[in-house]
């Protein structure tokens, strides 16, 4: 994992049966490394089932960020937003139902179903590109609500390979990337110190010399040592 090294995780693979809210599936389904098997309303009827948001879960837009969330409604203006949402959930199924009764094809009944109606698929997916989907799925900038099932399936693989999500842990979600701007600004300001400063510093931290021989290239690629002396 620290090597980047990705065979041995691409050998296992594993098999989610999820159910699933349909605007959070149209996000799921864009990680395009997994074969998929969704359950399809256009044989099947579809899941009688929705997700519901609780009054005090209205999310505020954020106002930095077009695509994210922050804060919360008003207790007060969520009881009425969810008692709007019970009653189209209510309404959208009714006229659903009332289609599928006249005769309606399924494949066109089912069009004014809400996104928050649940769908249901098989999910295959190996590990490496799992550990990928939960880096950016564990995210504290990834919506709420996907976040939720990675945490889940997170939970799932702690278990199932202790030390691959460790690793993954240690070395992908708990980790940072730096650009070449970044690192400019590394080497500059923040680190102006001797290699022979920086070993005494780190001693102990890592599991062993050869992750420490390892960060220690790193700081030395980003020049972050002091410069040693020109010797005549």
């Amino acid at each position: 994992m620290r090597h980047r090294h990705t065979t041995p995780f691409e050998m296992c693979e594993y098999k989610f049966h999820v159910r699933v809210p349909m605007d959070c599936w149209r996000q799921w389904i864009r990680h395009r490394t997994a074969n998929v098997n969704e359950y399809s309303t256009r044989y099947s009827l579809a899941i009688n089932s929705a997700q519901e948001t609780m009054p005090d879960e209205w999310r505020v837009q954020s106002g930095n960020n077009k695509q994210g969330s922050e804060n919360f409604l008003d207790v007060s203006a969520g009881e009425k937003l969810s008692s709007q949402e019970k009653e189209l959930h209510r309404l959208s199924r009714v006229i659903y139902e009332k289609r599928i009764s006249e005769g309606v094809a399924r494949e066109q009944a089912r069009k004014d179903l809400p996104l928050s109606t649940y769908t249901e698929a098989y999910w295959k997916i190996d590990l490496h590109n799992l550990f990928h989907f939960l880096s950016l799925r564990l995210d504290p900038r990834a919506q709420h609500e996907i976040r939720v099932y990675a945490r889940a399936i997170a939970d799932i693989l702690r278990d199932a390979v202790p030390i691959a999500y460790k690793a993954f842990e240690d070395y992908v979600l708990n980790s940072a990337q730096f650009s070449g701007p970044e690192s400019d600004f590394i080497s500059s300001h923040v680190w102006p110190m001797s290699r022979e400063q920086v070993e005494k510093l780190i001693f102990g931290v890592f599991k062993n010399g050869r992750e420490t021989a390892e960060f220690l290239d790193k700081l030395g690629y980003l020049k972050c040592f002091l410069r040693e002396p020109t010797r005549e």
